[in-house]
């Protein structure tokens, strides 16, 4: 139920914040410009608020000299009841009977490089925000781990390519990774781009070497469930010793007579080593009689366990309602808290803000060409849910989402298609070759078109959000 509404309420704040950054784009543009807006609204539909504003009009021409003073400005500002988009209606002759006094206002009567410094403004603060948002999240840091080499499987690519357990991944194709999570983004990076990966990494003895995975054996990352286990390579913990750490009520350890501080030394006469092993034995065994030997208070005991069955029907896992006793400073050596100035992040957010931008358009454009796959889409249900979890991870993790689906807005909006803001500029370049505007029954027919690939890029979207649903 709490995923449920993190899923709901992240959702909401992240595409509320969202398109009020994009469309403040246009309304901003439009007002300093001398554009009267007559509408700005986050969501469609219903209105659910709305309010007037003030402005004070723009000066320096002779038709504002009668109104230098703050003045109703005539913008109705809506939250309404479906928080899917926005719009911000201007004054346009195309869509209504225009006053005379206000014709110099209407969107449709200004210069070509004013309407397109109006359409372009909201991607273009998409893409701000986007730099705004990868700056907070290098100043405040992430908290992640270590690339630290663990297990790698015999005969794998990881193998192939010379990775080998202790080994440190401190750079990706010449990208420094101080954490897991960027070295997964290059590789994600290197799928899409079908380049192939350049490791560098520091062994154990602290010298530094490379090693290259040919692209051929990468594959498609959105195929796979787990990246990493695809490589044949597997991130380095810490190991646990088999010590009972928290016991939760009503489950199978508590029903049993474990104790927080019980050590398993052995189950079904078998040793155990560590807290994962131990793990692992649970769980192949649901419903199924466990004969134990624990360490307590320095002598051993018999205890009889029976895990419960936890899964799914056809494949039901064992589980007993436990945690391990976590050492003092084990995880000293695997956790990294990484972080960069507030001068030295700027460059940073901005070649993040570049680098997520191209990616986007090369993910697009191989799954035009069906080079990728289409489970790289995602909608709402995605979304969501990728919201849901960046909530109850925190503000770095939600601000890092908000970053990477702005920037997706704005590359999505620049796209030459009628009907979103990359159509209007398509309109707007036919209009300055031809020195005049294309006909209302051509824009008409293009915004049709538009509005047909639209609604069926947001079918196959929807498809593919259910499709991970229920599979």
């Amino acid at each position: 139920m709490d995923s449920f509404f993190y899923s709901i309420l992240g959702f909401i704040v992240a595409i509320g914040i969202l398109v009020t950054v994009h469309e403040f784009g246009h309304f901003w543009v439009a007002r300093k410009l001398g554009v009267k807006v007559l509408r700005f609204s986050v969501g469609f539909g219903k209105p659910l608020w709305s309010w007037r504003g003030r402005q004070k009009p723009p000066s320096g021409s002779a038709r504002d000299s009668a109104r230098l003073a703050q003045t109703t400005d005539d913008t109705e500002y809506v939250i309404a009841a479906i928080p899917l988009g926005g719009y911000v209606k201007m004054l346009d002759e195309r869509e209504g009977d225009v006053p005379e006094a206000e014709l110099h206002r209407a969107f449709n009567r200004q210069s070509l490089s004013v309407r397109s410094a109006i359409v372009v403004a909201g991607p273009l603060f998409n893409f701000i925000f986007a730099v705004f948002a990868f700056w907070a999240v290098l100043v405040l840091g992430e908290v992640g781990l270590r690339p630290l080499v663990g297990e790698v499987s015999v005969d794998s690519p990881a193998a192939k390519a010379g990775l080998v357990h202790g080994d440190e991944i401190v750079a990706v194709n010449h990208e420094p990774t101080a954490t897991w999570t960027q070295v997964l983004y290059q590789f994600a990076a290197a799928s899409v781009t079908g380049n192939d990966i350049v490791f560098q990494v520091k062994d154990a003895e602290g010298g530094t070497q490379e090693h290259l995975m040919a692209a051929d054996v990468i594959g498609d990352f959105a195929e796979v469930e787990d990246p990493l286990e695809q490589l044949g390579l597997a991130p380095d913990f810490p190991v646990f010793p088999p010590v009972m750490g928290r016991i939760l009520e009503d489950e199978a350890a508590a029903a049993a007579g474990l104790q927080v501080g019980d050590r398993i030394a052995s189950a079904d006469g078998q040793l155990v080593d560590d807290w994962q092993s131990w793990v692992e034995y649970v769980r192949e065994r649901p419903g199924r009689l466990i004969k134990l030997q624990v360490e307590r208070d320095g002598r051993l005991i018999a205890i009889d366990l029976i895990p419960k069955a936890a899964g799914t029907q056809d494949e039901p896992v064992g589980r007993i309602g436990a945690a391990a006793q976590v050492p003092e400073g084990i995880w000293d050596k695997y956790r990294v808290h990484h972080s960069l100035g507030m001068l030295e992040a700027i460059p940073a957010a901005v070649v993040k803000t570049w680098d997520f931008s191209v990616l986007t358009l090369k993910v697009m454009w191989r799954i035009i060409t069906g080079e990728a796959s289409l489970k790289n889409l995602g909608g709402p249900i995605m979304v969501a849910d990728a919201a849901g979890q960046a909530v109850s991870a925190g503000l770095v993790q939600f601000l890092k989402l908000l970053a990477i689906i702005s920037v997706s807005l704005g590359v999505l909006n620049l796209l030459p298609v009628p009907v979103l803001d990359g159509g209007h500029l398509l309109y707007f370049a036919l209009e300055g070759m031809r020195g005049k505007p294309l006909s209302e029954e051509v824009m008409l027919q293009g915004q049709q078109i538009g509005m047909a690939l639209l609604l069926a890029l947001m079918g196959l979207v929807l498809y593919q959000d259910i499709s991970r649903l229920i599979s």
